[in-house]
């Protein structure tokens, strides 16, 4: 029973493995690494974007708007939270609520994923409610559809820790439960077959038992909504109760604790979002103009190609027209200095003649500027808020009109994360008592 709970944790965290390899390529866009897609060159080969460019001769180059964008709105947010006087309360001033709800927010744009866990626990020397952002390679959850969440059963997320820490948190202060954690997590081989063994299924991707780094442990805190008989004094009747239960795993499957939920909400300690969930499905903020980014890389690496082979100060000087005894060399001197004088022979039907060549790249820059303008059209952030070609002659009163325009198309996404802190908020009030 409790080993098929933590194979139903590792199915979760499997089914993700698509939503965290689009939010990996997408937080590469967003911090600049935007020629790491793999191709396929003209021999079969998969190579990087950006090594098949430069093995063709060309310079991969970026302009990276979707980091400023969404920096943009993150400023904007925090901007907001400064001006409504958020975060004064003395668990979120503990807490730093402001930056964690700010490195989420871009979390959220990037990824359209949310996960905060709200426990109370000793900390510092100090009793109190924390508050958390949850990795999401780390995190798990069964696959629900309810934006609100109502219909998730099963949450949790993977921990990496100390071999002390699991001694505090695992050993009741026994030094014989301290000696059998050490030989448990001394003795448990992370390799595939260890996998097999737990999931009783071969092929099981080992990096959900693997800690990320060396010298720690891994540890899964799965939360289950789970039934418990309850018996009906009254008719003699037997209903089920339905309550959260915690269950502490060691990789290899042996339950290390479980309790039911210790706070006043008796729900789990997660407070999760996902962006827009359609039909189950996440489709995050920077995801809409990725293409456009891609577009906009691809045109300006065209018009530095454009310009680099193209026709700069060429001298077409007729061979016959040479003085004797004057060399290329000097010739090139000569025509360089401002007041050169340079002999020729004949009588000058063929002059030499500069060519400076149109570099052709009317077409592309026109096409550069559409894409630009795309791009901010699918962001749905105005040039009001991104702070350029905004006439300030107009007035403070004008200039906040246009801003809270701007504001309209990012209206959804600032309410969704909103409706999220304030579903942190409430599960924060319930684990106070």
């Amino acid at each position: 029973m409790e080993k098929e709970i933590l194979k139903q944790a590792y199915r979760a965290w499997s089914s993700a493995g698509e939503l965290r390899s689009r939010r990996n390529r997408y937080k590469r866009y967003t911090y600049g690494d935007q020629w790491s897609d793999m191709v396929t060159d003209g021999r079969g080969r998969v190579v990087a974007e950006g090594e098949l460019l430069a093995a063709s001769g060309k310079h991969p180059m970026i302009n990276n708007l979707i980091r400023q964008l969404v920096k943009t709105v993150v400023g904007r947010y925090r901007s907001i939270a400064l001006e409504e006087g958020r975060y004064t309360d003395p668990i979120s001033v503990r807490n730093s609520l402001g930056e964690l709800d700010s490195r989420l927010l871009e979390e959220f744009l990037i990824s359209g994923t949310a996960v905060q866990r709200i426990v109370r626990e000793e900390r510092f020397g100090s009793d109190g409610v924390w508050v958390d952002n949850v990795d999401m390679p780390l995190f798990f959850v069964n696959r629900f559809k309810d934006p609100r969440g109502w219909d998730i059963n099963l949450v949790g997320q993977l921990h990496d820790l100390s071999f002390p820490e699991v001694v505090h948190r695992f050993g009741g202060g026994s030094g014989v439960r301290a000696e059998y954690l050490r030989r448990l997590f001394s003795e448990i081989d992370s390799g595939g077959s260890f996998a097999a063994e737990t999931l009783g299924e071969p092929g099981g991707d080992v990096s959900f038992f693997t800690p990320s780094s060396a010298g720690f442990c891994r540890v899964a805190e799965v939360w289950t909504l789970d039934g418990h008989l309850q018996e009906r004094a009254q008719d003699d009747s037997v209903g089920v109760e339905m309550g959260w239960r915690c269950r502490w795993f060691a990789p290899d499957g042996t339950l290390l604790d479980s309790y039911d939920s210790p706070y006043g909400h008796g729900c789990h300690p997660y407070v999760v979002k996902f962006y827009p969930l359609t039909d189950g499905e996440v489709h995050s903020f920077v995801e809409d103009v990725i293409e456009q980014q891609r577009s906009i890389n691809r045109l300006i690496v065209l018009i530095d190609k454009i310009m680099a082979t193209s026709a700069k100060g060429v001298l077409l000087f007729p061979a016959d027209q040479m003085v004797e005894g004057m060399g290329w060399e000097e010739i090139t001197q000569r025509w360089a200095q401002a007041d050169g004088v340079i002999p020729i022979t004949g009588r000058g039907e063929h002059l030499p003649q500069q060519v400076m060549t149109n570099p052709g790249a009317s077409g592309a820059y026109q096409f550069l500027q559409l894409q630009m303008k795309l791009f901010d059209d699918i962001a749905g952030v105005g040039d009001a808020l991104l702070g350029r070609t905004v006439q300030t002659a107009r007035g403070v009163e004008m200039l906040d009109r246009q801003i809270s325009n701007a504001t309209i198309a990012l209206a959804d996404i600032y309410e969704s994360f909103g409706s999220f802190v304030r579903s942190r908020d409430e599960k924060v009030s319930g684990s106070v008592g």
